[in-house]
């Protein structure tokens, strides 16, 4: 019998674990599953809300809502002064007007991208146009950039913050650290921060982030990161020890399950095993739906493809591939 969303968060909350790997195919709960986490770890019944001060926080997290405090005014009338807006709350605040991580985070974020494309804050850090120069002639100001380019940035934000929070509490002595305000903290939930990343730079992102992970303390920090990308897994994996590996999966009642997996990706799952498991139900229980051939022609495109075939048809028996192909 599957579990809620809340029951499959209880379970990671008692874990011993530093980390909790989870991998999910997309529309499975991942996002749901990092709110209802911090929900338990940080209810809201006026202990501690968005609003309250860093130190009252025990959990950061990073998922869309996390990306939504960052959105563009393009500047409709005009099309000139493009800016990506920044919603404040008490990490940016922290991250920009207390520790001054601001060229950190520019640093950061070229290193994702390009060295000329530059990020520029205003005097409060409440928005950040960008600009790319072009050597010997006039540098584009206040351009738009893209979803990936604005995803890295919105990490690099995140990023800088977990790195102050890990020196800060690496520190044994809570009296001896630089700040009492992240005492109280004890998880950092991470969901799917690659989604917009080509291969080369979410593997970068997920080097970077074990390494933060392997030198955070292990008596102070737990970690639960989400993926639907086997190579951020299979990077995160093989990169950090100490860890439990899941797959959660979403049943037809709506319920979850969470599958302890032992190995990386390709040896635990894989998304073409499935696409024939999900057909394969669909045939049994006679519920074979017009997503399904969806299904099965992303099964044969992905073969063809494994095989090194032009079409995807030369799959299809002879003896029917006409009919085949136009009902696929």
């Amino acid at each position: 019998m599957g579990k809620s969303l809340i029951e499959v968060a209880r379970k990671l909350k008692k874990s011993d674990k530093k980390v909790q790997l989870i991998y999910a195919f997309n529309g499975n709960g991942k996002t749901r599953l990092s709110r209802e986490f911090k929900l338990l770890v940080a209810p809201k019944n006026g202990i501690e809300t968005d609003e309250t001060g860093l130190a009252s926080k025990k959990i950061i997290y990073y998922n869309a809502f996390t990306e939504d405090l960052f959105y563009w005014d393009n500047d409709l009338k005009n099309d000139v002064d493009l800016k990506l807006k920044i919603h404040p709350n008490s990490f940016t605040e922290w991250v920009f007007n207390e520790q001054g991580q601001d060229q950190y985070v520019i640093s950061h974020f070229q290193n994702y991208t390009d060295p000329k494309l530059t990020p520029k804050f205003n005097s409060d850090y409440s928005e950040v146009t960008f600009s790319y120069e072009r050597g010997n002639e006039e540098p584009s100001p206040n351009i738009k950039i893209s979803k990936g380019e604005e995803s890295s940035f919105v990490w690099s934000v995140f990023y800088s913050l977990l790195n102050q929070a890990i020196d800060v509490l690496n520190v044994a002595e809570p009296n001896e650290r630089e700040t009492d305000k992240l005492n109280q903290l004890k998880y950092v939930f991470i969901d799917d921060p690659v989604t917009s990343l080509d291969d080369n730079h979410l593997i970068q992102l997920a080097v970077d982030l074990a390494h933060l992970i392997t030198k955070s303390d292990p008596r102070t920090l737990k970690f639960i990161i989400t993926t639907h990308n086997p190579i951020f897994y299979n990077v995160l994996h093989n990169e950090l020890n100490s860890k439990a590996c899941y797959m959660l999966d979403r049943q037809e009642d709506g319920t979850f399950e969470l599958e302890e997996k032992y190995g990386d990706s390709n040896k635990s799952f894989s998304y073409h095993l499935h696409l024939k498991k999900t057909i394969d139900e669909a045939i049994k229980n006679n519920q074979v739906q017009k997503y399904h051939f969806t299904l099965l022609r992303n099964l044969y495109e992905k073969t063809a493809s494994f095989l090194g075939f032009p079409k995807w048809s030369v799959l299809l028996p002879e003896d029917q591939k006409t009919y085949y192909n136009r009902i696929i």
